[in-house]
């Protein structure tokens, strides 16, 4: 089993937030298993996180690892707030959107995903820049 998780991980990098369940129809070996995993990423789907604890976990992340520069100029971000479930969506206000590279937004979800429990779906990051 842990080979051929290794395989699929190797294959669907764009999946790794998704569970992997190993059952049997045959056998009915851990068919137990799935309704709650079904039910466990619904909720995740569905999750709500409130601005204030979002914006101090992102806050907390930044001091982890500062955001990225691009000729002198440093991202910053304003604020985060949730827009969306379903799946849930992040809009960062930031002074430039250009300067949030790719990289920094996975560190971004993944710092999310290890905070909150978003096992099982998809994380949508927006960045947009603060009106003045």
């Amino acid at each position: 089993m842990q080979n051929f998780t290794r395989k699929l991980r190797d294959e669907l990098l764009f999946l790794t937030y998704a569970p992997i369940l190993f059952v049997s129809a045959k056998t009915k070996q851990r068919l137990h298993t799935v309704l709650p995993m079904v039910r466990k990423v619904s909720e995740n789907h569905h999750l709500r996180v409130p601005t204030n604890v979002l914006n101090d976990m992102i806050m907390d992340a930044v001091a982890m690892n500062p955001t990225p520069t691009d000729k002198g100029r440093r991202l910053r971000i304003n604020y985060v707030t949730q827009v969306a479930v379903q799946p849930p969506t992040f809009v960062f206000f930031v002074n430039e959107p250009e300067l949030m590279h790719f990289s920094y937004e996975r560190f971004l979800e993944n710092r999310l995903r290890d905070t909150f429990e978003f096992e099982g779906t998809p994380i949508k990051i927006i960045a947009r820049k603060k009106n003045s």
